[in-house]
């Protein structure tokens, strides 16, 4: 028989406890790897003690104390032990009050933790899995799944980040403030693409991964709590709760695609939109423009009108024009050749997608035949937008993507 297990909102305090018990344990012991593995263990340990005796009064204070045992017994275990013994008996003497300081302590240790993952020696791909590892809480196992790989090739790549951390040198604190501008970007990247991959998945059966979307949006929250004075990072914000807001109303009943024109925008979530709005109005308020805020600022007008043929092109179109001034990336020019469409007619739209057939982002994508066929439907040729529409299925990965596609080959086929 097994025993109680942990109700759900236990579990979601105890993901949420990760990156702030971590960064608590890093911050004393000055080891990334071993540190992790000690609140890996203190989480086991939760899990296994917590339903038979009852949540602590401290919980943060509780996996603290059992992760920092957990490094004592490794120091002591090590080769060097002879030149650390002063330091152990320093640690152990210390270790109750520490907890307690360390639970009054704000966010900061969480951000740090995203500096350290999203550090300039990782990948994106490496930042990404370290910080839903490090930062996220999910397991090698929760990520390796999302991202259709072998739990080995992920834990590889979690270790391979990890030891680059190691021997880049770094230290578990705020970067300095130019250094923190620098790589703040980086952060912000690695929420982006966790949340996109989240919202549209690029391969498998389902178009949407809830679970990384929502890790996502938990993710940028926690910045925004310690870095709420940036724009961008308002911006971000704003931006995955104004395009989260559709979420419901993109998937049918067998969970094939619905287009945003398509969608039923009764079910679209209010109350993301409004606090999505709030914080982007906020953001803006400041003066420093930058591309999360705009595309927000896209998202916002789409969110705000109650008909697709409501829907404010022209404005749509003007921010993508200065989107395209600050932003060089492919997705943004194929975006803005759809609005241009919209705007001046799909034949204006098709002469702007020329040139992406010579930039190699996105030239072998699915994303690029797709949008020419949907131009070219536009426009009336039959014949040659089911020739595209059928390209575009042939390269994506995504069964509900294909399958809406063939879907619109079918129907023209028809007509």
């Amino acid at each position: 028989m097994t025993g109680p297990s942990l109700d759900a909102a236990s579990e979601r305090l105890l993901r949420e406890l990760v990156p702030q018990v971590l960064g608590a344990v890093i911050r004393r012991f000055h080891d990334f790897a071993a540190a992790e593995d000690a609140v890996q263990e203190a989480l086991v340990a939760a899990f296994t003690q917590w339903p038979q005796e009852g949540m602590p009064e401290n919980p943060r204070g509780w996996l603290i104390q059992v992760a920092s045992r957990r490094m004592l017994d490794y120091w002591r275990s090590e080769e060097a032990r002879h030149n650390r013994e002063t330091a152990v008996a320093l640690e152990a003497q210390t270790l109750a009050p520490a907890a307690d300081h360390e639970l009054a302590m704000n966010q900061d240790d969480t951000l740090i933790l995203f500096f350290m993952c999203c550090h300039p020696a990782l990948s994106a791909s490496s930042a990404v899995a370290l910080t839903l590892r490090a930062v996220g809480g999910l397991t090698t196992a929760e990520i390796a799944h999302a991202f259709f790989v072998p739990e080995s090739t992920m834990a590889q790549r979690i270790s391979r980040a990890k030891q680059s951390i190691k021997t880049s040198g770094v230290r578990f604190s705020l970067p300095t403030p130019q250094e923190q501008a620098q790589r703040l970007r980086s952060v912000l990247h690695v929420l982006y693409l966790i949340f996109n991959e989240g919202y549209t998945s690029s391969s498998g059966p389902d178009l949407q991964r809830l679970e990384l979307a929502h890790e996502a949006i938990r993710l940028a929250r926690a910045v925004y709590a310690s870095l709420s004075d940036d724009p961008e990072v308002t911006g971000l914000l704003a931006l995955m709760l104004l395009t989260d807001a559709r979420r419901a109303a993109r998937t049918g009943a067998h969970g094939e695609l619905i287009p945003l024109m398509e969608q039923d925008r009764s079910v679209w979530d209010q109350a993301e939109i409004a606090e999505g709005i709030e914080l982007l109005t906020a953001a803006l308020s400041k003066g420093r423009i930058g591309p999360y805020q705009i595309q927000a600022a896209i998202a916002a007008v789409h969110d705000e009108a109650p008909r697709p043929e409501d829907t404010d092109w022209p404005q749509i179109l003007a921010l993508y024009e200065l989107l395209k001034r600050i932003s060089n990336n492919p997705m943004v020019k194929l975006n803005h050749a759809i609005a241009v469409a919209m705007v001046h007619g799909p034949r204006k739209g098709l002469d702007l997608l020329q040139p992406l057939d010579d930039d190699a982002r996105v030239a072998a994508q699915h994303r690029l035949p797709a949008v020419r066929g949907h131009l070219l439907e536009m426009a009336g040729d039959r014949e040659a937008a089911i020739a595209q529409y059928r390209l575009a299925a042939s390269r994506t990965t995504s069964i509900p993507e294909r399958n809406y596609l063939m879907t619109q080959v079918a129907k023209l086929s028809e007509g």
